[in-house]
């Protein structure tokens, strides 16, 4: 007999009876002889039932979640088990919310059930106490049947170094090449103008691309030693126009920017606080860029600050409506829409002000008003 459950976004939100989750458990304990084998492998394995819970597993799973029991977590689902965030947002648990529609691991274990071996990437963030930590992994399902009953096997795979290391690759072959690439054309024909006006345009200009070439290398400097827990938070006063005004001006050259208008509200309120203004630049120069790389040319960003609830409030709009699909991914590590090897521009903002600012990064979408985003920090800050 199935529990009903609740309703479902995505994969069926049937579950199976913890008694009948124990029987299926004891049919596969003939699997064994094979224990050795299960426990000698480095990766966790999972075996699941029709309904997606949790009927076997190896000592690698145990292990991760620092248990001895397997019992614990019997009949549970991947997600539940491992903590995604998303795990609980609906009553029917794992595969069944709306983030769930864009899960690799949902859908590999959904076709696995289906008579289909499977593999997928899947982007997860899960919560370690009160910490939130962004993992890639790779998940192969195969399907096997036993006693006439249909399971998977799930094997998952951290890959969380290589999409970081695929990353870094990207951005230092890419976007780094191309700003050295513009410094070297900048020099060329500094050595070639004999006119000194000119020379001191072009020394302005060389100046600026250095400056954002550095600004690149530290960025991610900075985004590496924040998900190793090191980076140092220094806060001082800080104005709160001012600065977005500085960061306005930054983009304001920046190549992507061509054809866009940026547009300072005029309801931005100067608030003064106290902040980080490295990390806090960051953050706003990431809101900037991604509203940017949205918008078309002769559209434009419109920017500005308020004070509420004693929060002081940044927002960047652009004119662009965010597809659902990619409003469900937006802030997963790795998740890109300009292809693969990107994805840190969202991640950096959300990780940088609520890990270490005591902020909230959210946005909100409007097929009037276009995307918002919004970053969130405490006038007053608790210790």
């Amino acid at each position: 007999m199935l529990y009903q459950g609740h309703f479902s976004h995505f994969a069926p939100a049937a579950r199976l009876p913890l008694s009948k989750v124990m029987e299926q458990s004891q049919a596969v304990s003939k699997l064994l002889e094979m224990q050795s084998v299960f426990d000698a492998l480095p990766n966790v394995m999972m075996i699941l039932n029709q309904q997606r819970q949790l009927v076997h597993c190896n000592q690698a799973l145990l292990e991760l979640l620092n248990i001895d029991d397997p019992k614990l977590i019997l009949g549970k689902r991947p997600g539940e088990i491992l903590a995604c965030e998303h795990a609980c947002e609906n009553q029917a648990g794992c595969g069944t919310t709306e983030t769930c529609r864009t899960c690799g691991a949902a859908f590999a274990i959904i076709s696995s059930l289906c008579g289909q071996k499977t593999s997928q990437e899947c982007r997860i963030s899960v919560k370690r106490g009160d910490e939130r930590e962004a993992l890639d992994l790779l998940i192969t399902a195969t399907p096997f049947v036993l006693d006439d009953q249909c399971f998977t096997i799930v094997f998952i795979n951290n890959i969380s170094d290589e999409k970081r290391r695929q990353v870094l690759e990207k951005i230092f072959f890419h976007d780094i090449i191309n700003t050295a690439g513009s410094l070297r054309g900048i020099v060329e024909l500094l050595g070639s103008s004999k006119d000194p006006h000119i020379k001191q345009e072009l020394l302005q200009d060389l100046e600026e691309v250095a400056d954002a070439l550095i600004e690149e290398i530290l960025e991610q400097r900075d985004l590496m030693s924040a998900e190793n827990n090191e980076l140092v938070v220094r806060r001082v006063p800080l104005e709160a126009q001012k600065l977005l005004g500085q960061v306005v001006e930054q983009f304001a050259n920046h190549p992507a920017a061509r054809g866009i208008v940026l547009n300072l509200s005029e309801n931005t309120e100067n608030i003064t606080f106290c902040c980080d203004p490295v990390l806090l630049r960051r953050i706003l120069g990431n809101m900037i860029k991604n509203a940017i790389e949205a918008s078309q040319p002769g559209e434009t960003v419109k920017l500005g600050v308020v004070q509420k609830d004693r929060q002081v409030k940044f927002w960047v709009n652009n004119p662009q409506v965010m597809p659902r699909e990619v409003q469900l991914q937006i802030f997963k590590r790795s998740f890109s829409t300009k292809g693969s090897g990107r994805g840190v521009g969202t991640y950096s903002m959300k990780l940088l002000a609520e890990r270490y600012l005591q902020g909230k990064v959210s946005f909100q979408v409007s097929e009037t008003e276009g995307t918002t985003f919004w970053a969130s920090f405490p006038i007053e800050i608790k210790e």
